[in-house]
């Protein structure tokens, strides 16, 4: 006999995400008992639902503590970042930093994509939507700054396709928006610092506030891993010093 729980992980299992706004959703994530009930269906099967107030959608993911158990379930390490090469990987954190991060400030801010200035009563409204505050890149700017470090036009382009069917961006036109995947399986807490004041702080016209060496024991930067996927994403780039991001030697990335 079918139940809502089970309606509801059928269907994210099915479409992968599913809009805030709908009926079930909402429901799991305003009532604590039946969020209590699909988080221990979930966890009997090594998942969990991701969401967070900045995304429009919701997903499932594997949970930590399972990923070794499939991705090392072998001699090697099977995972291979979705079939994006470094550079593929690299493309996808300059996205997320150029169009998640701008996002999260206009969020917070409470200001909306539209906006030329605050609104001094604007904290009082409720949080905008992601696709109300979110603002796409032009593909002509991503290629003119981006190009000669990602693999020029072709790889650029190559990898945009790819970014593009797993749900990371969308296409529309000449401009790259934000997917529903894109602020979902970033994470956000840990990539921030480590991108806006390391690897892109040029683009954010920042300077690194202190001069810091990151030790080689550092964890590398996680980043979730969707349910339907068979590889892991992480973000896997060599940074300008001095702030390099440290990759686990241990888990090879595919060329």
């Amino acid at each position: 006999m079918n139940d809502d729980s089970q309606i509801l992980i059928a269907r994210l299992l099915t479409h992968q995400t599913l809009r805030r706004d709908d009926k079930l959703v909402k429901r799991v994530l305003s009532d604590e008992q039946f969020r209590a009930e699909v988080d221990a269906r979930l966890l009997a099967t090594g998942l969990k639902l991701l969401d967070n107030v900045y995304a429009d959608h919701v997903t499932l993911a594997l949970h930590r503590a399972i990923e070794p158990k499939v991705f090392g379930a072998k001699d090697v390490w099977q995972n291979n970042n979705f079939g994006l090469s470094r550079d593929g990987v690299a493309l996808l954190v300059v996205l997320w930093a150029q169009i998640i991060l701008p996002k999260r400030e206009r969020q917070e801010t409470h200001q909306h994509a539209e906006d030329n200035q605050n609104d001094m009563f604007g904290t009082e409204k409720p949080l905008p939507r992601a696709e109300d505050t979110s603002i796409g890149i032009a593909y002509k700017a991503l290629l003119a700054d981006f190009g000669d470090k990602l693999g020029k036009k072709t790889r650029l382009d190559m990898n945009l396709g790819i970014l593009s069917k797993l749900g990371f961006i969308e296409r529309r036109g000449d401009v790259i928006v934000e997917g529903p995947l894109l602020d979902l399986l970033m994470d956000t807490d840990l990539l921030k610092e480590r991108i806006v004041n390391g690897a892109l702080a040029d683009v954010f016209k920042r300077s690194p506030p202190q001069i810091v060496a990151v030790p080689r024991s550092e964890p590398p930067i996680e980043v979730e891993t969707p349910v339907e996927a068979e590889e892991e994403i992480l973000p896997a780039f060599d940074a300008p010093p001095p702030a390099p991001i440290v990759i686990d030697e241990d888990t090879p990335a595919k060329d």
